[in-house]
């Protein structure tokens, strides 16, 4: 099986043994009504236009570098923020005014990127503490993807090459990093998620479509904290009181934990079922799900967060 292929199964059998969550039927069906005249679930893939190879090459680059660092959402409570911005948004556009600064990204940069550069980049204290812990994993995620791309000769359009222009087999090549193997085990078996393998060739995919990647409906949902928290407010997902409670608090969750796990599954079974309602993939699905979490009826409630190098 390829790595969607065991996102989806995995999932789906980890639902069966669910202790701590339910999916609430109903509320899906309700949800399936509503987001059928979401916008955002048309085609997005109609621009087949070009870009020159060096353009292309930076932009590639660009997309893996921030899939690299796109997480941290556990952090984000203590982290320092731009005013209005989300901590998510706050890193990224940290670093893409620093590459803009700085000129297009290579794998020897990469591969070069200290904690007090990734302090620097992202604005961020070098503490002893959570600050800190997130610099250093950053500077750990862009140093794995630096010599990640030295099998392609340092080039972001090779690695896409070698993987035939295939979203399951790029996310699965992708999986080589260690910050991208995304696997945690619930009762004994194995539950795989490769959230941020999965999210790059998606990103590529919006971010260059002539590439025409392919397979890009066997992608699943992203699993993450803000999916299973938009389906928790509009009432497909239902906590049990311990677990809604500690959330509720803002009680961080331990990765790898039953709960955490079960809450991440919740959502990659919930979107594959409403992409095959409504006919659509799962990709736009979780992309119209997150979209809605900026919301402020869902901003208003607390999300489960923890501190994971894998959302």
């Amino acid at each position: 099986m390829n790595v969607c292929e065991l996102v989806r199964t995995s999932c789906q059998r980890a639902a069966e043994h669910f202790v701590s969550v339910e999916i609430n039927d109903d509320a899906l069906a309700t949800l399936s009504a509503d987001l059928a005249g979401d916008p955002l679930l048309q085609d997005v893939f109609d621009d087949q236009t070009a870009s020159d190879g060096d353009a292309a090459e930076g932009t590639a680059l660009l997309v893996f570098a921030l899939d690299a660092i796109n997480f941290g959402s556990g952090y984000h409570d203590i982290i320092r923020k731009r005013p209005g911005l989300s901590g998510a948004v706050t890193m990224a556009t940290s670093f893409r005014e620093y590459v803009d600064y700085t000129g297009p990204l290579t794998g020897e940069r990469l591969r070069r990127m200290t904690v007090t550069d990734c302090s620097q980049i992202f604005g961020q204290e070098l503490d002893d503490g959570a600050s800190g812990e997130l610099m250093s994993r950053f500077a750990s995620a862009l140093n794995d993807l630096g010599h990640w791309l030295a099998d392609s000769d340092d080039s972001a359009l090779a690695a896409i090459d070698a993987a035939n222009h295939d979203a399951p087999t790029l996310a699965g090549n992708l999986t080589a990093m260690p910050f991208f193997r995304d696997v945690e085990v619930l009762n004994g078996s194995q539950v795989h998620f490769y959230k941020r393998a999965q999210i790059t060739a998606a990103d590529l995919a919006r971010e260059l479509p002539h590439l025409e990647l392919k397979r890009l409906s066997e992608l699943t949902a992203f699993a993450d904290n803000l999916v299973p928290h938009v389906l928790r407010v509009d009432g497909v997902l239902r906590y049990d009181d311990d677990l809604g409670r500690r959330i509720d608090e803002r009680q961080l969750l331990e990765p790898g934990s039953a709960e955490e796990v079960e809450i991440r599954a919740a959502g990659v079974v919930v979107v594959e079922e409403l992409a095959t309602r409504l006919d659509h993939r799962a990709m736009d699905i979780d992309l119209a799900l997150w979209t809605r979490g900026g919301q402020p009826t869902y901003k208003a409630v607390p999300r489960h967060r923890a501190r994971s190098v894998f959302y």
